[in-house]
């Protein structure tokens, strides 16, 4: 239906992934027990990563590689994280629930959201640029990266709390947003709502994802706009989904800051449309009763529940001054990192751009992960070395293209059928044991190696 440059939908740069939200431990064919080490590489959000916690047991051990394919998203991983674990005492989980929501799946956010984001911004900054070794926050630990990834990611950070001086007009992500959906659509811009109404009912519907509203799916599609919990003004700029894309033209490189996400499959597919909650998928009439925005909140919620029941004993951030004088409330979410939530037995560890090539090349990491995620978006880093760093009972999972809606169901299967074959010749064999579905294609190591 849609005509234009179908392939530009998905986006460069993975702001968030293109499936739900998946318990990594519990989902596998045999649990893990005790130490679990799980290589994460291109989810694009935490997703996996806090629906794995909120499923751990008292003893199980967490420890997290993230690998992502820009450094933008790195940053993002770590505000998102950075708002997961804000202390309850300093943001209060309906508030935090919102907060997160907004930065992660918004185009544009309120003001109280932007100094939130400016406060966390300025954390972050601190944290990567002079991190003591012997206070590395266990759930952001920067310590892997390069010193140009850190000072990059300074850059970003930065990016994101311009002085008010500046002389330099901010990017309008409005501008930027729509100009990736002319780009998208070409001549079909003029009738674009029934571009929008295609790929909703005749493609997100007709693969199960029902429980998405038309009018908060148009909505997205048409500003960028996915969650609007609360009454208020929408019209600051998210800067963290802001990046740069390099054009060639007439032999110059060009980098062009812009848009560069996802504009077709909509940030509702993380945590908007499964749930284990049966009432939130009530129908009446043929239609939800609640939306996928609905369900988002609640998903959310619940794994930041789970995060605070996790929580180890510290001394909790000082906010008596605050209650006491209720003008200090402006700074109540300047949390230094160092003060964030610890979670017992789990560790986040952000690795380098060419880790996937170097771990192999490290004693540490031979047969080290027991679960290795490959986003759709990752799938083409596949090959022999993932072997070698997959311990002898690994599990591979990969995510397949079934929401990535610009391919056509030819182009799908063709994917499954690429995956397959990649992961078959990296010395992988298909799963006996796993639960088949068309999201994840799970793999373990075969016993030749």
């Amino acid at each position: 239906m849609s005509a234009g440059r179908p392939s530009e939908g998905a986006g460069c740069i993975n702001w968030w992934g293109f499936s739900p939200a998946r318990d990594l431990i519990s989902a596998d064919p045999v649990r893990h027990e005790g130490a679990v080490n799980v290589l994460l590489a291109g989810s694009g959000d935490p997703r996996h990563l806090l629906k794995t916690v909120s499923g751990l047991r008292d003893g199980d051990v967490l420890n997290v590689w993230l690998f992502e394919n820009h450094m933008d998203v790195v940053a993002r991983q770590m505000l998102l994280l950075y708002i997961a674990l804000t202390p309850q005492e300093m943001m209060g989980l309906n508030e935090k629930t919102e907060t997160f929501l907004e930065v992660f799946g918004n185009s544009l956010i309120r003001s109280q959201t932007d100094e939130t984001m400016k406060r966390a911004a300025s954390q972050l900054l601190l944290h990567v640029s002079d991190i003591p070794e012997a206070d590395v926050h266990p759930c952001l630990n920067t310590s892997l990266l390069k010193f140009k990834e850190r000072d990059e990611l300074a850059r970003i950070f930065k990016s994101w709390m311009p002085p008010h001086s500046s002389s330099t007009p901010p990017v309008s992500i409005s501008r930027a947003w729509d100009y990736r959906v002319r780009q998208h659509l070409g001549t079909r811009y003029d009738s674009k709502k029934g571009c929008f109404d295609w790929d909703l009912t005749m493609k997100l519907h007709e693969k199960g994802c029902s429980v998405i509203n038309k009018h908060q799916y148009f909505r997205w599609r048409e500003s960028g706009l996915a969650f609007e919990l609360r009454e208020g003004v929408y019209q600051i700029s998210n800067p963290s989904l802001l990046s740069s894309r390099v054009f060639s033209q007439r032999g110059d490189r060009t980098a062009l800051r812009g848009y560069w996400g996802d504009i077709v499959s909509s940030p509702y597919l993380a945590f908007g449309i499964e749930t284990e909650d049966k009432s939130l998928l009530k129908t009446q009439n043929g239609h939800h009763m609640k939306t996928a925005q609905d369900i988002s909140f609640a998903n959310v919620q619940e794994l930041f529940q789970s995060l605070s029941g996790r929580r180890e004993c510290q001394a909790a951030p000082q906010s008596s001054a605050e209650e006491e004088n209720p003008s200090a409330n402006v700074e109540q979410n300047s949390v230094p990192v160092k003060d964030l939530m610890r979670l017992k037995g789990v560790s986040v560890n952000f690795l380098p751009l060419d880790s996937l090539q170097k771990l192999p090349e490290k004693p540490k990491y031979a047969d080290f992960y027991d679960i290795i995620h490959f986003s759709a978006s990752c799938a083409h880093h596949l090959g022999p070395n993932i072997r070698q760093i997959a311990a002898p009972d690994a599990v591979l999972i990969v995510e397949l293209a079934k929401y990535i809606l610009d391919l056509n169901n030819k182009q799908e299967a063709g994917f499954v059928e690429r995956v397959s074959m990649m992961c078959q010749e990296a010395g992988f064999q298909p799963c006996s044991e796993a639960k088949s579905d068309d999201l994840h294609a799970v793999f373990e190591p075969r016993k030749d190696k």
